[in-house]
């Protein structure tokens, strides 16, 4: 894994958005003051691909990812692995409780030959490519895959956070060879023997169904296949002898046929000669059409008889004049009378009408005199209410007034003051003044009252005499129309004789439609009839058409049943000629059908001799050539099917062959490694290579003092000073430690770009760790090791340091400082 570039939002330290471009930095350190955030750069890295980091003491730490009054933080890392690039990212949010939660994570694929400057454009993570993971749950088996190092191990060889720099030196035995295992790629041999075991298995199931097919397969043998072919040939021999027969067999079907032909053509005639029959009622249908002729006739007369009967009442009536003026005539009589009637009674409504208009008329006169009272003893009250005004006002005057003292109205000695009044005469006119205003507004209510009482009985009144009037002009009208006529007595005296006559009249009518009821009931009768009888004729017709190739007598039409009898006779005659004809035809067919019979027992002897299924029934010529085909086709099928299977039993047995020896390899290959046997010998070569790298990298830190061995897993240090003195690496002194961790974790780095077979490479190794603790020496040392290991190009070193003199050595450096509200990375050198 190598990072390439960083980016954070509101983490920890990095309030503001802050990146990290690694970008062709193959050897870098993080500089700056204590507390500034160089470790933090690190925790990012360990955060945006595994969720946690290691000082915050697992996942539930994750509110340590939040800076200060922030609510949301951003991580997001593009680093490559395997030649591939991807991009995680993690944001974490707090909620309205105060809870710390990841809202998102996500790891990318991202296409080759993206160009990292374009996250600086705020591209959406739908954008960076494939997507590996979407989900807190899904990142880490992505990461997994990605990196190749669970989170333990990643923190233990590529990234060495403050006080863990030792966990690999410190490790158990079983938790180092895990590493190792992940690092180096040896899982892919307990792979193999899985797949070794897998492959044997299938091979031994594939072995049992070949057996299995092998014995259904017993029968498949040379001399199966040539009893087929021998079948095969008498078959296709059968063939050629039917297809050879047939015409003969075909030849005398031909002649039975005619003969039949020939019989069933007599039958045909017989049986046309023998279905001619006299219809039923004959006699009855020739006698029914003059019987409703002559009914029909009679209809007709009393049709006539009837209309003439109608025609004179309807001339009778029409003389005795129009009975619609008549009854016009009557009703004026009715009218007359009736407005002779209601005169009196108009004349004594306008009557009443005019003494209530007289008595209105004067009570409103009354009214409106009083009305004219109340306003002029108003008009004195208010004339009375000034008067009185004026009289306080001088009665005000008085109260200041003295007996010798100039008026001031007057400017006159005042000789003697007047006694006050002891009520104010405004207060006396106004009570005067609101009694009369009572009275004039009553008198003026009722005036208006009696005025609209005046008026809506003067309107009722010209109503009235409106109504009495129309009532004079139209009595004047009828007596003038009711002039001249006739009496009353006289008018419906003629209206009576009108209606017998109108009775007769719908009586001869009434007599008139039921004779032509019955002239139509005859009318349909005679067609019947003559329907009937041409039914009959029709029948004779097609008889007679049916028997013409025989030629039959002329028939008379006239004469329906004489025509009938004629034809019956003469068909009678020709049935008997033809009967002897009849026998000798059945004959002939009888004859044709035995050489038909002979021929067709000759072809099915063909089928018997050759030993193939006979045709049941009297199968016809092509079914024969087919059935014989049929024979000769499942004969070939038959021999096809016995030479595939002879094939299919040979292919069997080779893949038998080949299923027993993959079956042997694959329980060899999984039996040589199920003991783990070859996995621990690789382990133990990796470890010796990593032991050796790392000695000669302490004895150059120490200057030849230690040297690092391992015995069973467990490290241990030889002390070349001490006369060789052997110990354990937990005896060793905290800046002794730094320097056995740091030669392990260089040797482990120069060694697995050639052990390994998997992603799992330590592409890059960062140290965060105390390089304050050594002295100068070893420092030139440490400084000049890292040096070597960034010139071979192939991984990337960083160093996380606040010593000046090693920090300058180091061609990249990102220089990490704080102000009071974030941090902030700047980088220097190339």
């Amino acid at each position: 894994m190598r990072p390439l570039r960083l980016d954070m939002a509101g983490f920890t330290v990095f309030r503001d958005q802050t990146t990290v471009d690694f970008t062709d930095a193959d050897y870098f350190a993080l500089v700056g003051p204590t507390g500034s955030g160089k470790s933090t750069v690190l925790d990012a890295i360990c955060f945006a691909l595994y969720g946690t980091v290691p000082r915050w003491g697992g996942v539930r730490g994750i509110g340590n990812a939040l800076a200060p009054s922030a609510s949301e933080a951003r991580v997001r890392l593009v680093f490559e692995s395997a030649n591939n690039r991807f991009v995680a990212t993690r944001v974490v949010r707090r909620d309205g409780r105060g809870n710390v939660k990841t809202a998102g994570a996500g790891l990318q694929l991202m296409p080759p030959g993206f160009d990292v400057t374009k996250l600086d454009t705020g591209m959406d993570l739908a954008d960076l490519g494939e997507v590996l993971a979407g989900t807190p749950a899904e990142m880490d088996a992505a990461v997994l895959e990605a990196v190749g190092l669970p989170y333990e191990q990643f923190t233990s060889c590529v990234v060495l956070p403050q006080g863990q720099f030792a966990d690999f030196l410190h490790a158990k035995p079983a938790t180092r060879q895990q590493i190792l295992v992940n690092l180096l790629g040896l899982h892919v041999y307990e792979e193999v023997q899985v797949k070794a075991t897998e492959r044997g298995r299938t091979a031994e199931a594939k072995l049992t169904v070949v057996e299995q097919q092998l014995g259904t397969l017993e029968d498949a043998t040379d001399e199966a296949v040539e009893a087929a072919a021998g079948e095969l040939s008498r078959m296709r021999e059968l063939t050629a002898a039917v297809e050879a027969a047939v015409p003969g067999l075909r030849d005398a079907r031909e002649a039975e046929t005619a003969a039949a032909g020939a019989r069933d053509a007599l039958d045909a005639e017989l049986a046309a000669l023998g279905s001619v029959r006299v219809p039923d009622g004959l006699t009855e249908v020739s006698g029914a059409i003059a019987a409703a002729r002559d009914a029909a006739t009679r209809a007709a007369d009393e049709v006539h008889a009837a209309e003439e009967a109608e025609e004179k009442i309807r001339g009778e009536l029409t003389a005795a004049g129009d009975p619609g003026r008549l009854r016009v005539a009557l009703d004026r009589h009715t009218e007359l009378a009736r407005l002779i009637e209601q005169e009196e009674w108009f004349a004594g409504k306008v009557s009443v009408a005019e003494v209530e208009h007289r008595d209105a008329v004067a009570a409103a006169d009354l009214a409106h005199a009083h009305h004219v009272g109340a306003q002029q003893l108003l008009e004195q009250a208010r004339q009375d209410y000034r008067d009185a005004q004026q009289r306080d006002r001088a009665v005000a005057l008085r109260g200041h007034l003295t007996a010798g003292d100039a008026c001031p109205v007057c400017e006159q000695t005042v000789t003697e003051v007047p006694e006050v009044p002891g009520e104010s005469a405004v207060r006396i006119a106004e009570v005067a003044g609101n009694v009369a205003k009572e009275e004039a507004e009553k008198a003026t209510a009722r005036w208006r009252e009696r005025d609209a009482v005046a008026r809506n009985v003067a309107n009722d009144l010209e109503r009235k005499r409106g109504q009495y009037e129309h009532h004079l002009t139209r009595l004047a009208e009828v007596r003038r129309a009711v002039e001249g006529l006739p009496g009353v007595e006289a008018l419906q005296q003629r209206l009576a004789e009108l209606g017998e006559l109108q009775r007769r009249l719908e009586d001869a009518a009434a007599a008139v439609r039921a004779a032509r009821d019955g002239h139509r009931r005859a009318q349909a009768l005679v067609r019947t009839a003559e329907e009937q009888q041409r039914a009959v004729w029709q029948r004779f017709d097609a008889a007679r058409d049916g028997l013409a190739r025989f030629v039959p007598p002329p028939a008379d039409r006239d004469d329906l049943a004489g025509a009938w009898r004629a034809l019956v006779d003469w068909a009678a005659a020709e049935h008997g000629r033809r009967r002897a004809a009849r026998e000798e035809a059945e004959a002939a067919v009888q004859a044709a059908r035995a050489s038909t019979v002979r021929v067709h027992e000759s072809i099915v002897e063909l089928f018997t001799a050759a030993g193939a299924t006979t045709p049941a029934g009297q199968v016809g010529e092509s079914g024969l050539i087919r059935a014989a085909a049929v024979a000769a086709e499942r004969a070939a099928a038959a021999w096809q099917r016995a030479t595939e299977r002879r094939e299919l039993a040979r292919a069997a047995a080779e893949q038998r062959g080949a299923l027993q020896r993959e079956s042997r390899v694959a329980k060899s290959l999984a039996g040589h490694l199920r003991a783990n046997n070859f996995e621990r010998w690789l382990l133990e070569e990796a470890l010796d290579l990593l032991v050796d790298g790392a000695s000669r990298i302490l004895r150059e830190l120490t200057g030849g003092q230690y040297e690092l061995m391992h015995e069973k897993g467990e490290f241990s240090v030889v002390d070349h000073h001490d006369a060789g003195l052997r110990r354990g690496v937990r005896t060793l002194s905290g800046g002794e430690t730094f320097q056995a961790s740091l030669a392990l974790a260089l040797a482990l780095s120069e060694q697995l770009a050639g052990m390994s077979t998997t992603a799992a490479s330590l592409e890059s190794i960062v140290l965060d760790e105390g390089f304050g603790t050594l002295d100068a020496a070893t420092l030139d040392v440490v400084a000049a090791t890292l040096e070597n290991l960034a010139a071979r190009g192939d991984r990337m070193v960083g160093l996380v340091t606040h010593v000046h003199a090693l920090a300058e050595r180091v061609p990249v450096r990102f220089e990490v400082r704080k102000d009071a509200r974030t941090a902030h990375v700047e980088r220097v050198g190339l």
